[in-house]
Order: structure tokens, then sequence, then C-alpha cells
């Protein structure tokens, strides 16, 4: 969830009405949101609440019941909004340069500040909130991995996969050792790692 959350950048003030309701202006709705981002990372779901945001936000909480009336609409909208658009997955032209490409946006994305603390916790969360859950899927899970699958039939199509590929556990093991690696053990990652994990996935695809 981008292939993770982030806040964004600010951009010129607009301003949008809600049918029925009031003038939204965008420039408040970006300081909220990147004021949530920041106050999940800082203390997890469980801990958030809309008061804190809207301080860190500098903004009057009537001002997020406006655009989400509950802590888990807002949740679920604003990680939508930053993770639905996953990048494409890189055509270098080999499964090995693609795995390799593949991996290193990954860890890109796990490695930044709020990705790294943010996805963990809401995955923990989720076990415990089947709507949080089906965001999280539909919102960060989904999107990657049908893009993956990408990266997958271009290998079968230059006949580097056999069309039987378990496509299915080949995507787990894709974002599973990183997700495990960086999420889980905060451990580096480095060129050398991935060219090691990018050599094995590609050798256990093949087999």
């Amino acid at each position: 969830m981008p292939s993770a959350p982030t806040p964004q950048s600010p951009a010129p003030a607009r301003e949008r009405r809600l049918p029925g309701g009031p003038v939204l202006q965008d420039s408040v709705t970006q300081a909220i949101s990147a004021a949530f981002f920041e106050e999940l990372a800082s203390v997890g779901y469980a801990r958030l609440s809309l008061e804190a945001v809207a301080k860190r936000a500098g903004a009057g909480k009537a001002a997020i019941y406006r655009r989400w009336p509950s802590k888990l609409e807002m949740t679920v909208a604003l990680i939508s909004e930053v993770a639905v658009d996953a990048p494409e997955v890189a055509d270098t032209g080999t499964l090995r340069g693609d795995v390799r490409a593949f991996l290193v946006d990954l860890a890109d994305g796990l490695s930044h500040r709020l990705p790294s603390k943010i996805i963990p916790d809401l995955l923990a969360e989720s076990t415990r909130n089947p709507e949080l859950a089906q965001a999280l899927l539909a919102a960060v899970r989904d999107p990657r991995r049908a893009k993956a699958t990408g990266l997958l039939e271009r290998a079968v199509e230059r006949g580097e996969l056999p069309t039987d590929v378990d496509r299915e556990l080949a995507l787990d093991f894709l974002a599973g050792p990183l997700y495990w690696r960086l999420a889980v053990l905060h451990a580096p990652t480095g060129p050398d790692y991935l060219d090691r994990l990018t050599d094995k996935l590609v050798a256990a695809f093949a087999a």
C-alpha cells in the first residue's frame, strides 16, 4: 500500500462539495491525510484517535467527520486511496531481470519509514477487523499480485517457465521473504541480498 501507503505531497488548494453537503477544501483533506499516516505510524490503529489526527493536522475534529464518519471508514478510504495504484512491474526482457526489479521496488516500499510501521500494524489489526482486512486485500495485496502475475506470464511466453507453473505459490514466494525480512525482522537488505534472493526465486519457479 503506490506500493505502500505514504502521505501525499501538498497540492494547490481546491474545493469540492459533497452532494447536499458542505464545500471541502482539498488542502485541508491533504493535511488531514498526511496527519493520519503520521499518527497511525506513531501509535498504531488501536490507539489512533480522530482528535489526535485533527490536532496534528491543525484542523477541527468536525473537518474529519465531514469527510469520514468513523476511524474505520477513514482508514479504509485513505489506505485504499494511496495504495490501490500499485506500480507496474518492469519488463526487462528476462525473468531474472523482472524478479530483481520487482524485489527492488518492494524493498523500497517496505523500507519507507511509514509503511514499515503501518503495514505490520494494520495486518495485525485486520485479524480482528474483517472490514479492514477486506480493504487491505483490495487496496494493497490484490493490485500488486495482479500486476506481478504479468511477470510470470511474460516468462511463460518467453519459454523461461513452464505453462503449468504454480502461479499462486510463485506470487507468495515473490513477496513473502522480503516482507518477513523487512517488516518482521527489520533486517537490512542490500544489492547482494537481493541478488541471492533473485537467484533462489528464479530457480524455485523453474523447478
